[in-house]
């Protein structure tokens, strides 16, 4: 499923509570933006068995920097068999999300919580980290510029 194909089944699939669809929408070339900068259309993300997200909490053992909350999206499953998770817990299982699905996941998190997508698969050492704070930043950023592009249109007044 190519971006355009995930944000329209984002869309489709929201609740149709007169408000959730239009929403979506109206974050979808944000949402399109961010997944254009990674390398995969999919990324494997470690679930419990009632499809909530694990999250792993990291620290700077030479730094004293505060801890932060991550998920992992791995660019394969082989990938998830050498991560940290215990994936001989029965508990837990790993599946395919689409890259649109994980970002928009991200709205719902907390802010300090972020998403590292591993982008070389037989590589778990570096990846793309997308911070839900900033995730939310360029939505507003978005939104101003709409607004401000709506405000700005002269509508001449011969028209008629």
């Amino acid at each position: 499923m190519n971006l355009d194909q995930q944000l329209q089944t984002l869309i489709d699939e929201a609740p149709q509570d007169g408000s959730t669809p239009e929403l979506i929408e109206s974050i979808a070339p944000v949402l399109g933006a961010i997944a254009q900068r990674l390398r995969h259309l999919q990324y494997y993300v470690v679930q419990t068995l009632d499809q909530n997200w694990v999250m792993l909490t990291l620290g700077h053992r030479a730094q004293n920097e505060p801890e932060k909350n991550v998920i992992y999206a791995f660019p394969s499953l082989k990938d998830v068999a050498s991560s940290p998770y215990n994936l001989a817990d029965p508990n837990l299982i790993a599946l395919p999300v689409p890259v649109t699905h994980i970002l928009f996941q991200m709205l719902a998190m907390d802010k300090e919580y972020s998403t590292i997508f591993f982008e070389t698969p037989g590589n778990a050492t570096i990846g793309t980290e997308v911070q839900r704070s900033e995730l939310e930043v360029m939505i507003q950023e978005y939104w101003r510029e709409q607004a401000d592009a709506v405000t700005n249109f002269n509508i001449p007044s011969d028209i008629a």
